[in-house]
């Protein structure tokens, strides 16, 4: 078997057992037989963009990870399907980190991108959201928005 096919459908396995009995993460769909694309849904508390520079808690919140071709050498494009405000996250894209290691699960992956929704991970000094990093820099009081463990022994 390929290496990466044999990547491809262990991380599927992995992302079954974990997604299937987690309190707070789900697989929505997966395409591509092992998956390439991944739909998860988070169901913990987020901020969203509001009229007039408000922002406002809100949940669930839907993530897409697609697997690319030299994936796992090069790193998982991730991205918001609905909504976030967040300084490491725009409409394209979710920054996962700068340093991006083969060795890394995908269910490690989606624990980071669910710490990164409800603020537990954010990086203020390389946004792609200067205005998320703004609002974070005069709120830390109000941060994290969950405090619960979104982990699992990976």
């Amino acid at each position: 078997m390929h290496p990466r096919i044999r990547r491809l459908t262990a991380d599927f396995e992995r992302v079954r057992i974990i997604f299937d009995e987690h309190p707070f993460i789900r697989v929505i769909s997966f395409e591509g037989n092992p998956p390439e694309k991944y739909v998860f849904e988070f169901h913990i508390k987020g901020l969203i963009p509001g009229e007039q520079g408000s922002v406002s808690v809100s949940s669930p919140h839907r993530a897409e990870i697609f697997l690319p071709l030299e994936y796992p050498r090069r790193q998982p494009f991730c991205r918001m399907i609905s909504p976030l405000f967040h300084p490491n996250v725009d409409p394209q894209k979710i920054c996962i980190g700068d340093h991006w290691s083969a060795g890394q699960s995908l269910v490690q992956l989606v624990i980071r991108i669910a710490e990164m929704i409800c603020y537990q991970s954010y990086n203020v000094k390389s946004p792609l959201n200067a205005r998320a990093a703004e609002w974070v820099e005069t709120n830390l009081s109000q941060l994290p928005l969950e405090k619960t463990d979104l982990g699992v022994n990976t």
